[in-house]
Parts: C-alpha cells; structure tokens; sequence
C-alpha cells in the first residue's frame, strides 16, 4: 500500500523555518529586488477603491463613493446640528464624571 506524502496529508499545517546561518556564504548574498513581484506586493496592499475603479462585490458599494452630495453649510439649520450647551447639560456631564469618577476607584 502505497501512502501519500505527510504533505498532502495536512496541507494546512504550519511550515517550520529554520533560522538563518548568519556567516554562511549562501544567506548573505545580496539579490537583485524583483520589480514585478514588488508591484504585485504594493498593489495587492492598496485599498480596493485605488485598486479598481468600481466595486467588485455588493459590500463595497456602500461608501465607495465618499465625495459628498452636497456642499457643507455650516450656517444652514436645516442640515447643520451643533451641539448646544444649556445650565443643565452642564450639570448632568459633570454629574455623570463624578458618577464615573466614583466607580472606577471602588
């Protein structure tokens, strides 16, 4: 009975490696750096918007495009909602960071 090797047994299993032999001649020699595997690296590492000019699945269609529709008026209410400051939101923040304050040095 013939058996497979142990690889394809497990073909996830972790890859040991070996370290390094810091005076062998065969670890130290410079190599030239591979310009098309160098491209494929930093291409493969940009962020699918700079990848590819339109979504590739239903997921990135939600927030590709982040132009804003309109233009941002601060000064109009209907769109703009500051936060507004009164006495007692003044009280009740401080209150709630006693509060805080309080339970986390019990």
């Amino acid at each position: 009975v013939k058996r497979p090797p142990f690889s394809s047994l497990l073909p996830f299993s972790a890859v040991h490696m070996i370290t390094r032999k810091p005076m062998a001649w065969h670890d130290n020699i410079e190599e030239p750096a591979d310009a098309k595997f160098l491209n494929l690296i930093h291409h493969a590492a940009l962020e699918p918007t700079k990848k590819y000019s339109e979504p590739q699945t239903e997921s990135q269609e939600i927030g590709w495009n982040t132009t804003p529709l309109i233009h941002v008026d601060r000064t109009d209410c209907r769109l703009h909602f500051p936060r507004r400051s009164t006495e007692i939101t003044r009280y009740m923040a401080a209150f709630w960071r006693l509060k805080e304050q309080s339970e986390n040095l019990q």
